[in-house]
């Protein structure tokens, strides 16, 4: 039998070309009588299923005859009269906003901001109540409010949390320094780590401030000089306060998750009590540990603890019962522990040296300080975290680092290997009230453990 080419239209038709024989549309006629029977998807199923029987092939298209010629195009070309904008005429005042650059003085500032008015440059340059305009920083906006021919009207500068304002609407300029009222709004950020967690906070447009909260929260799990890899990762979710849109500084770390070496650590923040709170795990263990795992923030170790290493000033082999940590002269030393101050003084080789007595065996010593934290004597109670000091090179030092001792009822011990007990977790009847605040932490953890999209500004 002769194939032919059927057309199946959805209003039943049947389409062939014309040089197929009668025999070939005798037999299309029968098909589609036949399929006329059945609903349109019944119809189409069928064809599918008898044609082939035939020995007939089956295409769908669209039927001869069919309209394909394009649509017309005009193009209309017109003239269009624009309304004249007029002047205006009644603006007596002109705002403009200015961004500090770095080498900036008042008066090159306040040109930029077009003021001609001598009398309130004379003020704003010499005035005891605009310390604020004189300490220029970088990066913040000074907005103004001029007449139209140049005179001061009024001036806002934030500068941190000090709000200068200068009304010069009346007969003499009115200058006042306030705190700023302080919006507080909650952010996420995460970032992985390529060289170290300041680089990494850097590039993710977090404040030096939120970076030390991180490394302080886990710093009990992770050792910062020695432990970091490229490729570790850390979210954050912190506080930032605002001032009509303008940020003012970061607040505290609210929650915070950091993945090293293949753990992952994950930390929120909880208020036990009024004006208390702390760390803890999203199962409620606390972070803190009796003793901190270093003193310093960042540094790198010089040298471990040994029983024999080459003084570079005795030129000899001595024990070396402590850790060196080096760091530039000035950077801050903390309390490893709650303690009482049992030393603050100069001592020998140590250099300037201070001891804290932690409970009745513990001691920790920190020495070759370049000076103390103001107020710190002996008998005087400090906190874990708190800065006793600076790190400097005085006594037996070749440059500025910290040396760091721990010891257990005056034996000196590996800092690094010392068992360190954790703080209590949270109390059982704490537990419902913890698992409600921590509970939207949790789910903003994971979401920006899934999401890229805590890296977009």
């Amino acid at each position: 039998m002769r194939p032919c080419i059927i057309l199946l239209s959805l209003r039943r038709d049947i389409v062939a070309p014309s040089n197929y024989s009668a025999k070939s549309m005798i037999l299309a006629q029968k098909i589609a009588s036949y399929l006329r029977g059945f609903g349109l998807r019944h119809r189409v199923a069928a064809a599918f299923i008898l044609l082939p029987g035939f020995g007939v092939v089956a295409a769908f298209g669209i039927a001869p005859e069919t309209l394909m010629e394009r649509l017309p195009v005009n193009v209309v070309i017109e003239d269009l009269a624009l309304t004249p904008v007029k002047a205006i005429e009644d603006a007596s005042t002109f705002t403009r906003e200015e961004r500090i650059e770095r080498g900036d003085t008042v008066a090159a500032l306040l040109s930029r901001l077009q003021i001609r008015d001598a009398d309130a440059e004379q003020i704003l340059r010499s005035g005891n109540h605009a310390a604020s305009l004189r300490q220029l920083v970088p990066g913040k906006t000074v907005r103004v409010m001029t007449s139209a021919d140049g005179k001061l009207v009024n001036l806002r500068y934030l500068n941190g949390e000090t709000l200068l304002t200068v009304d010069c609407s009346g007969d003499v300029c009115k200058i006042r320094e306030d705190y700023a009222q302080l919006e507080r709004r909650v952010l996420m950020k995460s970032a992985d780590i390529q060289m170290s967690l300041y680089a990494a906070t850097d590039a993710a447009g977090l404040s030096d401030a939120i970076a030390t909260q991180i490394a302080d929260i886990f710093s009990s799990d992770v050792d910062f000089h020695r432990d970091l890899r490229k490729g570790d990762r850390f979210s954050v979710v912190y506080e930032m306060l605002y001032n009509r849109g303008e940020p003012v500084r970061s607040g505290r770390v609210l929650a915070a998750e950091f993945y090293n070496q293949g753990k992952t650590y994950q930390a929120v923040w909880f208020d036990y009590a009024p004006r208390q709170g702390g760390y803890y795990s999203l199962q409620g263990r606390s972070l803190r540990k009796q003793f901190l795992r270093t003193p310093l923030e960042f540094s790198r170790i010089t040298s471990g603890y040994t029983n024999a290493r080459f003084h570079p000033i005795l030129q000899a082999w001595h024990a070396h019962k402590g850790i060196d940590y080096a760091a530039p002269t000035g950077t801050r030393v903390k309390a490893t522990a709650e303690g009482i101050v049992d030393i603050a003084t100069r001592q020998g080789g140590y250099g300037n040296l201070v001891v804290l007595r932690h409970q009745a065996q513990y001691t920790t010593w920190y020495g070759h300080l370049s000076g103390f934290a103001r107020g710190l004597q002996k008998g005087k109670r400090v906190m874990q975290g708190e800065v006793i000091g600076y790190v400097g090179a005085t006594g037996m030092a070749t440059g500025p680092h910290l040396h760091y001792e721990f010891r257990v009822n005056d034996v000196q011990q590996n800092p690094l290997r010392v068992a360190r007990p954790a703080a209590p977790p949270i109390t059982a009847d704490q537990h419902t009230r913890f698992a409600e605040a921590a509970k939207p932490y949790s789910t903003q953890l994971q979401l920006l453990r899934t999401t890229n999209l805590a890296r977009l500004d």
